[in-house]
């Protein structure tokens, strides 16, 4: 009989090593593989998106003559609204034009042209300023002034000058007065605070296009998600592992549970379109309808966790509780779902993130409405009931469907606040994870 030496390694245990040194190199190629996807996906989204965060501005002294904005003298408003942004445009053309000759600089361009390379917003922008400050009409007032999105272009490195001299919406002579003009310290690019407060823009102002009515929008879904949800999900979840009997309806429950987990989220949006708008009639694209629609969509994400984490917890504990004379109910507040509370908080946040990042059943109930201003419903009372509203990735959305290259760069942005406010989100749960678990 031919006895081998454990110290020696035969052919089967170097099969079987090597089989776990591939595995190994799985793992960690896939893991490789996983990071360099991630990596390039943040570098191209923050690469594109981050300029977003800045915005190129033109400090223009501007002459307010009485004569053209209020020709009454009373400082009406009524009478003062009457003045078009086109009136206050050729006020603008002629500040830039005169702000230009100040500094020396010499150009063949036109008065129109040279106000060509203020945005669009920037007559809006001094109406509003003006109509709100009556007082300063027949003085002289300086302001930051948007330039147009090809403009601000040239100085995030968007527009060239080979690409302005095919484009018909600017030129290589309005690039080169704007560099002239950057140099005397007349324009300058600085944080875009105004790309996270205002609203949405029309086609022709991507520079003027702000995410603020979508976050928002979004943010008046969560509480609404969060409301209905968190409660009724934990509610279910709680019934269905500690009280409800176990039999064969039960398990269809179940079953049911995990297969809505899966269900395409359009198909929620659908629902919610036949039950909330048709049936229900609520205001269409407002707050209410889709943080209910998204509510429908968390509920089994959040069940489904829950559970998990009640499972969790030893039944020693249950045993304990009501041996000392605890009745269930004690036993199940005072320390079982303490003990599953970071389970069941993860579960929250999880499905709160993918509500906050789905897009196809907000489309489905008709949350694309272009919201130019903020609506005077936006309250936390009426908002959330009251007029169109968008969200973040609605919003994403929307603005990759725009012809004009600002707009992507402002999707990117978008993105990005996106990301950020899902990295809150994660961070919120493993704070309250770690303080529960302390508890513990």
């Amino acid at each position: 009989m031919t006895h081998k030496s454990l110290l020696k390694v035969d052919a089967r245990t170097k099969k079987r090593n090597a089989a776990e040194k591939r595995f190994k190199t799985y793992g960690f190629a896939a893991i490789i593989v996983s990071m360099l996807a991630l990596v390039t996906l943040l570098t191209s989204v923050i690469g594109t998106g981050a300029s977003a965060f800045k915005q190129t501005y033109a400090t223009v002294t501007v002459q307010l003559p009485e004569d053209k904005l209020d020709k009454s003298g009373v400082r009406d408003i009524d009478v003062m609204k009457k003045v078009t942004t086109i009136g206050y445009a050729k006020i603008l053309n002629q500040g830039l034009t005169d702000t230009v000759a100040a500094t020396g600089i010499a150009t063949e361009l036109s008065t129109k042209d040279i106000g060509g390379m203020l945005s669009k917003e920037a007559a809006a922008t001094i109406r509003d300023h003006i109509l709100a400050n009556p007082d300063l009409i027949g003085q002289e007032v300086t302001l930051d002034l948007l330039m147009n999105g090809r403009t601000d272009g040239y100085f995030k490195g968007r527009v060239t000058m080979e690409s302005a001299a095919l484009d018909s919406n600017t030129s290589p002579e309005e690039l080169a007065l704007a560099q002239a003009l950057a140099d005397a310290d007349i324009v300058h690019t600085k944080f875009n605070w105004a790309f996270l407060t205002n609203p949405d823009a029309s086609d022709q102002r991507p520079e003027a296009a702000g995410l603020g009515v979508a976050i928002l929008g979004s943010l008046y879904m969560m509480i609404i998600v969060l409301v209905v949800s968190l409660p009724i999900g934990v509610a279910a979840s709680i019934y269905l592992e500690e009280f409800a009997p176990k039999n064969r309806w039960t398990d269809l429950i179940e079953v049911n549970i995990s297969n809505l987990a899966a269900v395409p989220s359009i198909v929620y949006g659908i629902l919610g379109l036949a039950i909330f708008i048709n049936f229900m009639e609520f205001n269409q694209s407002s707050p209410l309808v889709g943080g209910l629609v998204l509510s429908l969509m968390t509920l089994p994400r959040i069940i489904i966790p829950a559970r998990a984490a009640l499972k969790s917890v030893p039944p020693s504990i249950r045993d304990a509780a009501l041996g000392v004379g605890a009745s269930k109910m004690q036993s199940l507040f005072h320390h079982v779902l303490p003990l599953a509370a970071p389970g069941i908080l993860t579960g929250v946040i999880i499905g709160l993130g993918q509500a906050l990042g789905e897009t196809a059943p907000l489309l489905l109930i008709g949350m694309v409405a272009f919201v130019r201003e903020y609506p005077a419903a936006y309250t936390p009372d009426a908002g959330l009931f009251g007029e169109a509203s968008t969200a973040l990735p609605v919003q994403v959305f929307n603005w990759t469907q725009r012809a004009d290259p600002g707009f992507v760069e402002r999707a990117s942005g978008a993105i990005i606040t996106l990301l950020i406010f899902l990295l809150i989100m994660n961070a919120v749960t493993i704070f309250l994870r770690r303080k529960f678990e302390r508890r513990w």
